[in-house]
């Protein structure tokens, strides 16, 4: 009986030393071994991926705003690391934007090309549009594919596509032959199903609260 008593009484000293030591480990301690573990999660990831040998695609649609802005900020993002970039703007051309008056101010910063007419409820002209968007394209084409470039913005281009001013396949056809270098941003809503399908990275904007719908007019600054 004294006997059993005693194994009791050390299993259960042993019990509590080993909770005991549990309970010594700090918060800052638990966080360091989750994040030793996550580290080498991400370490065994990143030795199983590739650095891009080509030029990626990137997409930024849906009926959330930002599009254009997240392009911006990858440009900005290009141009930090000394990168050479070119963008060109459909649709937009006749509305005054924060982005032109910057790079107005910077002009060795970025090759801007600005050559839509407008929306197209305000020109009100489908072969003007079309013209525009031809001209617009074959000047996106050039900068694409002459292998001068980093990063190439095509911004509103989907508006376009969605509008049928310019042939879809005929896209595609000119963003495959994109130089190796160049790495080419798409924007708008509604872009096509096989020029997602096309893409390394689809981004699609979800619209949750936009002020417009409260009656409150697109902000300079922040919208434009």
């Amino acid at each position: 009986m004294i006997r059993g008593c005693l194994w009791a009484a050390s299993a259960l000293s042993n019990c509590e030393g080993h909770t005991m030591t549990d309970r010594s480990k700090t918060d800052a301690d638990l966080h360091k071994e989750k994040m030793k573990a996550q580290q080498a999660e991400h370490r065994a990831k990143m030795r199983e991926r590739k650095t891009a040998d080509r030029g990626l695609l990137l997409i930024h649609t849906g009926n959330g705003k930002g599009k254009s802005t997240a392009g911006f900020g990858t440009v900005i993002r290009a141009l930090g690391w000394g990168h050479k970039v070119a963008i060109v703007q459909y649709v937009k051309g006749a509305w005054r934007t924060g982005e032109k008056e910057f790079f107005d101010r910077f002009p060795d910063l970025v090759d801007m090309h600005v050559m839509g007419d407008g929306f197209t409820w305000d020109t009100q002209d489908k072969e003007r549009d079309i013209a525009s968007a031809r001209a617009a394209w074959e000047k996106s084409c050039a900068l694409m594919q002459c292998g001068d470039y980093d990063l190439v913005m095509l911004d509103e281009l989907n508006i376009v596509l969605r509008n049928d001013y310019l042939p879809l396949e005929e896209v595609l056809t000119g963003v495959r032959a994109r130089d190796a270098r160049t790495s080419v941003i798409i924007t708008g809503r509604n872009a096509p199903d096989a020029l997602m399908k096309e893409a390394d990275l689809v981004t699609d904007m979800t619209q949750v609260k936009h002020p417009f719908d409260a009656g409150i007019k697109a902000k300079q600054g922040v919208d434009f």
